[in-house]
């Protein structure tokens, strides 16, 4: 592998009242105590004051990215405990209502809220953005044209919104659904060369559509200033090893399409509307449904289908470090996704605090628990 494909993950989390166990717009408070703590530089808020954002530094590979996720969960964890709050990892708020969330202050955000109107104030949403470093332009192009089909598998891993506004939705990622609202999104459209993407972007901003790339909010876009291809359609996932697990087969399947791209092989490429109904699917019924396999014209269900994916990058994820990190997917078919854990919790208790306090635990306990026992060990 000439190129490396270093790898970088932001992930957004909701800020939590743990005695009233709704959202708190106290993202300020948040990252005072992260300062003091001396991990400022970790935290940043988001366009809602009840939301607060991480980033990992650029990792070589998923061994370190998993120290760097830990590392941020966990200070998070600590730094909101220390000011009194909580925090959660799940796609969507089970009960909390937009209405009564602070927009932050700043021109960036006051902006979009001119611009969107309540779609802006009612996208009270939590998501995982995965970065994949590229070697050139032109490659970005063609692998962000390949991946689509893949997204819609991915997506489907990482469910963890059942709950919107204290109803059950019958969706696993009711996130995607509002999400859906904003213009430019979902899957991208399949362009010929980066010259062709750079005309479209530049069109756009002549036009006045958008002031910048970064307005473009496909699910997976060239970012406009890393270097990178930015898959952004997850919901962020609850458990950090989830996480590490969604981010480790994303860069595998960048790498094997890589692999057979330097090679002169492409995986076929398929109508943007045909992966919008894969897309639905995964966003209704996680890994409890079927996709389409187009090549066969037929549902298979989730689980098979992503056996095969699993299969199908088998052969670079030792070259990449990442088989054990991979390897937790079975975890995640045997046991289910955030979604499906949530709703079990509500179908036991029926009380969607209980499905928050649930939310808290195990964000907590998938963090500091594994450092509790990562230290027992050394010691």
């Amino acid at each position: 592998m000439a190129h490396r494909f270093t790898i970088g993950v932001e992930e957004e989390f909701q800020i939590i009242d743990p005695e009233t166990l709704d959202l708190r717009s106290h993202v300020v408070q948040l990252i005072s105590s992260a300062a003091a703590r001396g991990v400022g530089d970790l935290v940043k808020q988001e366009m809602h004051q009840s939301i607060v954002e991480t980033g990992t530094k650029i990792c070589d590979n998923v061994s370190e990215l998993r120290l760097e996720m830990h590392r941020t969960r966990s200070e998070l964890v600590m730094a909101a405990e220390s000011t009194g709050l909580r925090v959660a990892a799940a796609g969507t708020h089970p009960f909390s209502s937009w209405i009564d969330q602070v927009i932050s202050p700043g021109e960036r955000y006051q902006n979009i809220v001119e611009e969107m109107g309540q779609l802006a104030r009612s996208l009270l949403i939590f998501g995982m953005h995965i970065h994949v470093a590229m070697p050139d332009k032109q490659t970005t192009i063609d692998m962000m044209n390949m991946v689509g089909y893949f997204l819609p598998h991915l997506l489907a891993l990482s469910t963890s919104s059942p709950f919107w506004m204290g109803r059950n939705t019958g969706l696993k990622s009711f996130r995607t659904t509002v999400f859906r609202r904003f213009p430019r999104t979902g899957i991208p459209e399949v362009f010929e060369s980066w010259s062709e993407y750079e005309n479209f972007i530049n069109l756009l901003v002549k036009l006045n559509c958008i002031d910048t790339g970064k307005k473009i909010w496909w699910d997976v876009r060239p970012h406009p200033t890393y270097g990178t291809l930015e898959f952004r359609m997850f919901d962020t996932a609850t458990r950090v090893e989830e996480a590490v697990a969604i981010a480790a087969l994303t860069q595998a399947i960048v790498v094997k399409l890589h692999r057979l791209y330097t090679h002169n092989q492409s995986w076929r490429i398929y109508r943007r509307a045909l992966i919008e109904e894969n897309k639905w699917r995964a966003a209704r019924y996680g890994i409890e449904g079927k996709l389409i396999d187009f090549g066969r014209e037929a549902e298979v269900p989730m689980r098979e289908l992503m056996l095969e994916l699993m299969e199908l990058i088998d052969d670079v994820v030792d070259e990449l470090g990442s088989r054990s990190a991979v390897e937790y997917i079975h975890t995640i078919l045997n046991e289910g996704t955030s979604a499906e854990r949530q709703l079990r919790v509500y179908q036991q208790t029926g009380d969607l605090k209980d499905v928050v306090r649930h939310l808290v635990m195990e964000t907590r306990a998938s963090v500091l628990d594994a450092k509790s026992n990562s230290a027992a060990a050394i010691n």
